[in-house]
């Protein structure tokens, strides 16, 4: 499918957006929390400039699927290890440990639905935790109202890293076509609430 140029233009807001974030967005946080951030935010940067140079035909790639892994482990380690000290050590492991079995199952052969019940599961909890928590801290009064707006985010980048990574792994929820003209629009509705929910939460 070709790519437009509403669809670039699209692309290219997120990736400025994404920038800004790692630039300025996450400065006065500790040393775990902003390395979090920065992979996330920075793979999405990545990811997104590659899809403008290289159109939706980066998307075929096999790497996608741990590529779309990366963002949501590494932003739920970033917001739990902020807000919940005490579960700061299970969320390291599950952040490793969920990339690894990520990139096992899709580096070597695995019968039946095991690598799909893997990718589901990491991708679920990561996706829950970043739409649960931010939204749980913001209706409590721990965090400024703006807040919950990083856990919409968090719901997008579910949603869009379970389109991206069962089209990869050939079970789509949604024909190919659908996801990719949805995809720009997507990522930057994403991405913008991230944005203002981490400016708008602090």
């Amino acid at each position: 499918m070709k790519m437009t140029p509403l669809d670039r233009i699209l692309l290219l807001i997120t990736g400025l957006l994404a920038a800004w974030q790692v630039a300025v967005g996450i400065d006065g946080l500790g040393t775990v929390p902003i390395t979090a951030y920065t992979i996330g935010f920075g793979v999405l940067l990545v990811a997104g400039l590659l899809m403008i140079i290289l159109g939706f035909e980066v998307l075929e790639s096999p790497i996608v699927v741990i590529v779309s892994t990366i963002i949501p482990l590494s932003l739920a380690l970033g917001l739990v290890w902020e807000h919940l000290e005490a579960w700061r050590s299970l969320a390291l492991e599950f952040a490793i440990l969920g990339f690894l079995a990520i990139l096992l199952t899709r580096s070597f052969p695995m019968p039946g639905k095991v690598p799909t019940i893997i990718l589901a599961s990491i991708h679920g909890i990561a996706g829950l935790t970043i739409f649960l928590l931010p939204t749980i801290l913001a209706a409590q009064g721990v965090t400024r109202p703006g807040f919950a707006l990083v856990g919409l985010g968090g719901a997008l980048i579910g949603l869009g890293g379970l389109l991206l990574s069962f089209l990869k792994a050939g079970k789509p929820i949604l024909p190919k076509e659908t996801i990719f003209r949805i995809l720009p629009a997507l990522l930057l509705l994403m991405t913008t609430a991230f944005v203002a929910g981490f400016t708008l939460g602090r």
